[in-house]
């Protein structure tokens, strides 16, 4: 027989057999297998197992049959969330600050800042509810309100705005209360920066050094000086500078938030009492003239 006319060679077979059972490598067929055997997370920790999305996305649960009342859950559930992260970062950067760690500081600060812009945002979701979209649904809060967010109260004190009152909401949950209370008595991020100046030689009172963290902070001429010998000088104090700077920009976001916080409800409710028995609007106003650190503005006049 004709050498060429021979039949197919048993490695030709062969690759013809496994062809059969298996695609080859690249084909269509192959990749969906792979596809498939990556979706399988019967054994493996998926992208809702890590999020534990079964409890966050189960937790908006209206009380009443409004549409909108959907969008005042989440709308604050979220910004509950981002507060938790901002605590997060404001906790961190105190320490980092009092451990003259200031890089680390810086990043957190900036990431504080950027957080109030989110929550800023926000509000312009919220404020797409008309005054009788939240009337169909206001019976439902009963007497909640934000007021009452002790992630809130920890971000005031920690950033010096500090009213004993204010722990009074939070009674009602010893938990929450010690975590309050906790922010209430430790020095404010302005505190460990003030103590940081002190520490590198700058003239701080001693009286804004070491104080009773508990009271309200109270406005120095001397703070003033050493905050301008900072600013007179940034390339002999540049990290000092730079966390002046820091804080000025939290600030400034912070004034913000408030400031959408105030006339979105007033859009909202007019000047309705608020749910948690503030004046509402004029409560929130209130609120706009407090200064946080208030040496950081007044020596921009002197410059």
């Amino acid at each position: 027989m004709c050498p060429h006319s021979s039949t197919p060679t048993s490695s030709a077979a062969g690759a013809g057999t496994t062809g059969a059972s298996e695609p080859p490598a690249g084909t269509p067929e192959t990749i969906m297998h792979e596809e498939h055997a990556q979706f399988d997370f019967s054994r493996s920790m998926s992208y809702g197992d890590y999020l534990r999305l079964d409890a966050i996305l189960t937790a908006q649960q209206p009380l009443s049959t409004a549409h909108d009342e959907m969008l005042f859950i989440v709308q604050h559930q979220t910004s509950e969330l981002w507060m938790k992260l901002m605590l997060h970062e404001l906790r961190a950067a105190i320490g980092h600050i009092a451990r003259d760690e200031l890089p680390m500081a810086f990043k957190m600060l900036a990431r504080v800042s950027k957080i109030m812009e989110q929550l800023v945002h926000a509000w312009d979701v919220l404020a797409t509810m008309t005054p009788p979209e939240y009337s169909a649904m206001r019976p439902s809060l009963g007497n909640s309100s934000g007021f009452q967010s002790y992630q809130y109260r920890c971000i005031e004190f920690a950033l010096g705005n500090k009213n004993r009152a204010m722990l009074r909401p939070h009674e009602h949950r010893a938990d929450l209360l010690s975590q309050v209370q906790a922010a209430y008595e430790a020095p404010s991020l302005y505190d460990e920066a003030l103590r940081l100046l002190a520490r590198r030689g700058l003239p701080v009172p001693v009286s804004h050094v070491e104080r009773d963290w508990t009271q309200p902070y109270a406005e120095s001429e001397g703070v003033v000086q050493a905050w301008l010998a900072v600013y007179r000088s940034p390339e002999k104090h540049w990290d000092l500078y730079q966390l002046g700077e820091e804080l000025t920009d939290l600030e400034d976001a912070f004034r913000l938030w408030r400031f959408r916080h105030v006339t979105t409800v007033e859009r909202v409710i007019g000047f309705k009492r608020g749910t948690g028995g503030t004046g509402g609007v004029s409560y929130l106003r209130k609120m706009l003239d407090v200064v946080l650190f208030p040496e950081i503005w007044q020596l921009r006049t002197h410059l």
